[in-house]
């Protein structure tokens, strides 16, 4: 079904996937914008891999007709449906199912980014980082997974580092992601949403955790990250963050994280994000990014123009 909206036409309830034998959705925003084909932004939600679907999102109607770039959000399995990694294996057959039906929708298929709030962002950076054969199901066969961009906001990466980090007082925002978490328990705890998306106890599956952690994938070779976190998230650490920046920067990839003192958890899910008090704003490039400089981005425009610069410059160069 079509839905227009001004220069943007929605193409919803998409069969993407029908991963565990039900029909896995997708929506597609695309801009009637002259270039063609268009480059492709696959959004993730977040939600603790545990609640929240593809309307769990920012206003991707009004990113893709600002931004120029085709946006596609879907639904993934969720833990209390399926445990790791079957919510990864989602995104990447997302991707490849994208690339099977770029001609139908004039898309460009070698272009595509993940950008994923909170564990959407964990999935995004799993799902870009790992190897082709990795995560791989049998839907959309003989087409990439590989990705040229990464937006990831607040993901987290170490579940073992996670209680360790986090403050004594956990404050849960006010966005509908961060309501939906309801009250925080340890993550190494077996009823935390870290441990229902393993299907295991963090705190007794050290090999899982690694598995799950998207440091364990990082080589040379990457695609470009572009990762942000604000200081005052208590839920999931900024040093989360800083555990894959570093990574990224010691493999010699492209990679840039941009802390923001005032922000807190779920960030994306602000519509106001764009007019809001950042407080400081601290950006770690890596050599590589620092070396080629390849966007720009002005502080006075927002969050919101910050990703879509960096969504830009790598899509459509």
């Amino acid at each position: 079904m079509t839905v227009p909206r001004n220069a943007v036409r929605a193409i919803v309830d998409q069969v993407y996937s029908y991963a565990g034998g039900v029909a896995r959705l997708a929506d597609m925003y695309l801009p009637n914008a002259p270039q063609a084909p268009l480059p492709v932004v696959l959004w993730l939600h977040g939600g603790g891999w545990r609640f929240g679907d593809r309307h769990l999102a920012p206003d991707l109607a009004r990113f893709a007709e600002e931004s120029g770039l085709a946006v596609v959000s879907i639904d993934y399995r969720l833990s209390d449906e399926a445990k790791f990694p079957a919510a990864i294996e989602d995104t990447k057959t997302a991707v490849r199912w994208v690339r099977s039906v770029a001609a139908e929708f004039g898309l460009n298929g070698g272009r595509i980014a993940l950008w994923g709030s909170s564990a959407g962002g964990h999935l995004a950076a799993c799902a870009a980082l790992s190897q082709e054969d990795e995560f791989l199901t049998d839907e959309h066969p003989g087409r990439s997974s590989k990705v040229q961009a990464v937006v990831d906001g607040y993901g987290p990466t170490n579940f073992g580092r996670i209680d360790a980090e986090r403050p004594t007082m956990v404050t849960v925002g006010s966005d509908a992601e961060s309501l939906g978490i309801g009250k925080v328990v340890p993550a190494g705890a077996p009823d935390s949403f870290e441990s229902r998306f393993l299907g295991s106890a963090v705190a007794h599956s050290p090999q899982l955790v690694e598995l799950a952690d998207p440091v364990h994938y990082v080589r040379s070779g990457n695609p470009p990250f572009l990762i942000l976190h604000g200081a005052s998230d208590t839920l999931i650490p900024w040093s989360q963050s800083k555990h894959l920046f570093d990574a990224l920067s010691a493999a010699g990839d492209e990679a840039v994280l941009v802390l923001f003192e005032k922000l807190g958890h779920g960030f994306f899910n602000h519509r106001s994000l764009a007019d809001e008090d950042y407080g400081t704003v601290t950006m770690h490039r890596s050599v590589r990014a620092r070396t080629e400089r390849r966007w720009k981005w002005d502080l006075a425009a927002g969050i919101p123009s910050m990703v879509a610069s960096f969504l830009q410059a790598h899509l459509q160069a």
